[in-house]
Parts: C-alpha cells; sequence; structure tokens
C-alpha cells in the first residue's frame, strides 16, 4: 500500500515561529515513516512557503531555529480536485509537487492557529489536522475564548479587555477598569502563545509599560486578575468516529525559583519547569479536570487536539484559563507527555490527529 502523504507545515509570521519549527522537529521525528510520507513545508518570517527538507529545527547553542528562505518556494493552488503543492520558482513553469492527504498545520500564533491557514485549506479542499475556522479564531482571541464559556456556564477568572481604538483614546477610563481587578495583575496579548508579551503587574505605576509590551505582538490585550492557585494542564482528543472527546491524566506545572511565573524562558530555554503527571491532586479533582476540559472543547467547537488550562486554587475551585488548539510539542511540552502518561505514545498520538483528520468529510459540518 502507498503511504499517506502529510503535508507537515511550520514556522510562519507570528513571534511563535521558533516554537512552530521545534514543534515540527519533533513531531517528523515521531511520526511513523512506514505508514506516512512527510513533506516539509516551512513558512518563513516575510510569508514564503518552501520545500523545507534537511532544515535545523532544533535549539542548537541556545539558538532557536527558523525557516530559511532560501528552500524551494511552493504555493497550495485553490483548486479542490487537485489537493497538492505547485512549485513557483521564478523565470519557471509552475510545476506540481504531488496530491497530499492531509496537511497537519503546527503552526503557532496569529497567522496560523486563528482561523486563518484553517481557511485557507477549506478554500483549497484540503484536509487538515485540528479545529475549524472558528473554533481556531475563537480560542486564540482569549477575549472571545472567555465569552464563549461565560456563555456556557464554564468557570473562567476576572478580566478587562484593551481595545487599540480605547487604549490610545480612552486611557484614563481602561486603567480605572484595570484598577478594580486589584493587584497583581497579568498583561497579555489577546491573540498570542508561548507566553509572548505576558508581564505580571504588581501597581499601577508598572500597567502602561505592559500594556505595551503586549501591544508589540497584538492591538488588542487582555488583563486578567491574578488568580492564586495551582496550575493544571489537562489534553484532549476529539474522539474516533461517533465517539465523544476524551482528556488526558492532567498535570501540574511547577516554575523553579528562578522564575516569577510561567513565562517563555521556563517553558523552551532554562529547563526552569517541572511537571507532576498526574498531580498530587484528589482523584475526584482530577476527574473534574478532564470533565471541564472536554466540555470547554465542545463549547468551542474544537476538533483534532487542544490543551486546556486551569488554575487549582486554595478553597478547591477549577478556574479555566485558556486553551491551546495547536499546542507546543516539544521535548520539553506537556501535551505528549500527559497523553504518555494516558497510555498514548508520541507516534500514536501524531497518528491518532492523522486519522481524525481523513475521517472529516469536506465543506461545512
Amino acid at each position: 500500500m502507498s503511504r499517506i502523504r502529510v503535508a507537515v507545515v511550520f514556522g510562519g509570521r507570528s513571534s511563535e515561529h521558533a516554537i512552530s519549527c521545534l514543534t515540527a522537529g519533533s513531531v517528523m521525528a515521531a511520526i511513523d515513516q512506514d505508514r506516512y510520507e512527510v513533506i516539509p513545508v516551512g513558512i518563513a518570517r516575510d510569508g514564503r512557503w518552501v520545500l523545507a527538507s534537511g532544515q535545523r529545527l532544533s535549539i542548537e547553542d541556545g539558538r532557536l531555529p527558523e525557516v530559511a528562505e532560501d528552500g524551494l518556494p511552493l504555493a497550495l493552488p485553490f483548486d479542490p480536485d487537485s489537493r497538492g503543492l505547485v512549485v513557483v520558482e521564478p523565470g519557471q513553469v509552475p510545476r506540481a509537487l504531488g496530491d497530499v492527504d492531509v496537511v497537519l498545520p503546527l503552526l503557532h500564533g496569529p497567522y496560523g492557529e486563528d482561523g486563518t491557514i484553517q481557511g485557507l485549506l477549506e478554500l483549497a479542499g484540503v484536509r487538515y489536522v485540528g479545529a475549524g475556522v472558528l473554533a481556531s479564531a475563537a480560542s486564540m482571541d482569549k477575549a472571545y475564548m472567555k465569552l464563549v464559556w461565560q456563555g456556557c456556564g464554564l468557570p473562567i477568572g476576572p478580566y478587562v479587555v484593551v481595545k487599540d481604538r480605547q487604549w490610545r483614546r480612552e486611557r484614563k477610563q481602561v486603567v480605572d477598569e484595570i484598577k478594580e481587578l486589584g493587584w497583581p495583575v497579568f498583561v497579555k496579548p489577546a491573540r498570542a502563545g508561548s507566553s509572548m508579551g505576558i508581564s505580571k503587574v504588581e501597581s499601577e505605576d508598572a500597567l502602561e509599560a505592559a500594556v505595551e509590551a503586549a501591544r508589540e505582538h497584538d492591538p488588542k490585550v487582555i488583563v486578567e486578575a491574578a488568580i492564586e492557585g495551582r496550575e493544571i494542564e489537562c489534553g484532549v482528543l476529539e474522539g474516533l468516529g461517533d465517539e465523544p472527546a476524551e482528556a488526558s491524566l492532567p498535570a501540574e506545572v511547577r516554575v523553579g525559583s528562578g522564575h516569577d511565573y510561567y513565562d517563555f524562558e521556563a517553558k523552551y530555554l532554562d529547563d526552569g519547569l517541572a511537571l507532576d503527571i498526574p498531580p498530587q491532586l484528589p482523584a475526584t479533582v482530577i476527574e473534574e479536570v478532564r470533565r471541564l476540559s472536554v466540555q470547554a472543547f465542545d463549547a468551542l467547537g474544537c476538533e483534532g487536539l487542544a490543551r486546556v488550562d486551569f488554575f487549582h486554587t486554595p478553597d478547591g475551585r477549577l478556574i479555566l484559563n485558556e486553551i491551546n488548539t495547536m499546542p507546543g510539542c516539544t521535548p520539553a511540552s506537556a501535551f505528549p507527555k500527559m497523553w504518555a502518561a494516558t497510555g498514548l505514545d508520541y507516534p500514536a498520538l501524531v497518528d491518532r490527529w492523522i486519522r481524525t483528520a481523513l475521517a472529516r468529510p469536506l465543506g461545512l459540518r
């Protein structure tokens, strides 16, 4: 039997470019090469698509990976009958690279995880792994994510959304609204991940600088009241066939003494965190984490996979923090480790993503 052709797409235009490359390196090392033929497709920081064979996709000497712009240039034709990639070298007649059966878009952040590439693939009539257009967009935007969860009766913490126009024209009113949350607060880009642009703010004096730092990643910012509690994560996978979505064993994230919170360096560079899988929590709480994770996944209409993050407060409450529809799957990431502890190793996990994507119909669903 011929192998299933999988286009693994990574890199992209967001500030999470390097993390996407790391995820792709891990996934391509784990994928079953006897079952799947992998076509590595890199998206350079300027948005160009290239055939990315042989590119470095790991951290070496402290240097993060990046898609080289000099690869063979590619394009995705908007022809639902072709399902292929086209080589578009300057001055040459475009030529087909061959059909692909499914795309694995390992893109993090804007221009990838936010419904944009999902819309492109829908228009091209190509099956892909992960959430669809609306679920990707709503999950990426923390403000809409919270609105959906709140509307479904799921537990969330207090927050304030800071839109670009408000910050430029009504700054005092925005600051007054944020002050009502109490100190400290966490200031985040509304549509970014990998802890990019996040600041912990202890007083009003530091607020403006923190908002401006977040605005370097996204003109829309979300400010959240700090919640005292243990940080718990849980993986979710779309069910096979008509089966419901299922949750992994959760993990507790413990940040090392050199970090005040779960920032970018702690996640990826400094070996500054530990994971307890499962957490030291009562069995009833662990089951509640898993139940709420599936509810959060279903509320947003997610497909494929997601990671759901919580706080477990000293008084025993579980509060949803956020959802990530294409979680990092680097060697340090919690998502593959949680599923391995649940009984699904990395190759089986990737196989599950692809099988559920191939089973979905094209078009509206």
